[in-house]
């Protein structure tokens, strides 16, 4: 089967399986006078199209999808991920919620065939690129791309999304998927905070690789995407990369592989405050394990360095090289590259700015037991049931009740849901409940009148 063939094989899918197809919502007027939306989804990267055919598939049809990327670039797949492959296993599903022609197995083998299917160990991240690009085609759901949302405030019981051109949309509800730093920003060591610009940077930039050929490169962080970016350096001809773990020993054990089953990724976010709190402060503190491959990936270079048990104490310029204090002497480099995850920090988002002050975090609901304390937990967001914010002071600012946050800082409250494939087959559906409910009970009264003037025959009597 072609790609183009299996294009309309994944649209009939969706017409067998459409039911129920009756509308239920009718629009409501903007400030403006023209129609508002039902929801408006911001970030159409993986998550985004998946929120989006579920809510068509609900028949929730007047939506739409903003990313500020050009189309292709939505995500970090073509961009700052700097893996040579997904580390999700290539059966897992996602996008495609429970349609088999969507799935990426389907897509790989309509475009190389049955039998690369049957020989394929991991995912290439570009083919995943290629493959969600199918995803938005085939689903048509509706995008625009080079937009960016700079605020989101109430307006006439309408929410008010403002993009950085100063253009309004109006919609009766928000979800933020909006990937990594969705709740922040990407963190950067206190000690590196007075290093020159072209002597650090972070994961997420546009680093030029090539240029760092004969150069020395440290990488501070243990995580997958640390292993990415020094291995690319590697690659590229780094003189010497030296990879600094805070922690005695490397991470090597991915708790996120034990968790993925329907039990913990279905129910995780019903259990209680303290059911919820000791598993995900423990994942979180154990952080992801790499694979084998990521480590040889950096280990088959003779000029790649591990040094475990060396936090950061402080950084100075030497000339134009940069020296960095650790436990285990001094390392010096002539770039440094933070891999040091996200920070949560609500000001940080110019979309959040309007209510920042009133988001609830899990600080503000929940209080540990002092061997399970973690301020950085803490200051993620303490989500409903339906993925919306909830508000610190009551009353304040009731309207972000319309706000969902799908993203990395979702975890805390409903475990690995907005930020990894292998959960998306349960989270996303999770969500689009909750949108839908939240749209229903909204429109009772109106629908009660409905219902009450429905007088359509369904026989004649003879």
């Amino acid at each position: 089967m072609s790609l183009d063939a299996l294009l309309v094989h994944v649209q009939d899918e969706i017409a067998r399986t459409a039911h129920p197809r009756a509308p239920w919502l009718v629009p409501r007027t903007g400030p403006d006078g023209r129609p508002a939306h039902d929801v408006i989804v911001v970030g159409a990267g993986q998550s985004g199209l998946a929120i989006a055919f579920g809510l068509m598939r609900a028949q929730v049809t007047n939506i739409l999808v903003l990313d500020r990327a050009p189309r292709g670039l939505e995500g970090p797949w073509l961009t700052y991920a700097r893996m040579r492959t997904l580390r999700s296993p290539k059966d897992f599903t996602g996008p495609d919620l429970g349609l088999p022609a969507l799935t990426y197995q389907s897509w790989h083998e309509a475009r190389y065939g049955q039998a690369s299917w049957q020989a394929l160990d991991l995912i290439l991240r570009e083919d995943w690129a290629a493959y969600l690009a199918f995803v938005r085609t085939a689903t048509g759901v509706p995008v625009e791309n080079g937009v960016t949302v700079t605020g989101i405030a109430p307006a006439d019981n309408l929410l008010a999304v403002t993009d950085s051109d100063g253009t309004v949309r109006y919609a009766r509800k928000v979800v933020l998927a909006t990937g990594q730093e969705g709740a922040g920003r990407w963190a950067m060591p206190e000690a590196l905070a007075d290093l020159p610009p072209g002597r650090v940077a972070r994961t997420d930039d546009a680093i030029d690789f090539a240029g760092l050929e004969g150069k020395r490169v440290a990488v501070i962080g243990a995580g997958a995407s640390a292993f990415d970016n020094a291995a690319t350096a590697l690659e590229a001809g780094a003189a010497a990369v030296t990879l600094l773990c805070r922690r005695a020993e490397a991470q090597v054990v991915q708790p996120y592989r034990w968790l993925t089953f329907a039990g913990f990724l279905r129910h995780l976010g019903d259990l209680d405050d303290a059911w919820r709190w000791r598993f995900m402060s423990a994942v979180m503190g154990l952080r992801e394990g790499f694979p084998q491959a990521t480590w040889d990936r950096c280990a088959r270079h003779p000029h790649f360095h591990f040094l475990p048990g060396a936090p950061i104490r402080a950084a100075r310029m030497d000339g134009s090289a940069v020296v960095l204090d650790t436990p285990q002497g001094m390392v010096t480099a002539d770039l440094v590259i933070a891999a040091t995850g996200i920070a949560v920090d609500y000001a940080a988002r110019p979309e959040l700015l309007a209510f920042a002050h009133n988001i609830a975090t899990w600080g503000d609901r929940y209080a540990p037991p002092p061997q399970e304390r973690d301020d950085r937990l803490a200051a993620y967001p303490y989500l409903g049931d339906d993925y919306a914010f909830t508000e610190r002071e009551p009353g304040l600012t009731p309207w972000i009740r319309d706000i969902h946050l799908f993203g990395i800082a979702s975890t805390v409250s409903h475990g690995p849901s907005g930020s990894s494939i292998n959960a998306m087959t349960t989270a996303v559906p999770r969500l689009v409940s909750g949108l839908t409910r939240g749209l229903f009970t909204a429109d009772l009264d109106r629908l009660w009148a409905e219902f009450r003037a429905y007088d359509v025959p369904q026989a004649v009597l003879r």
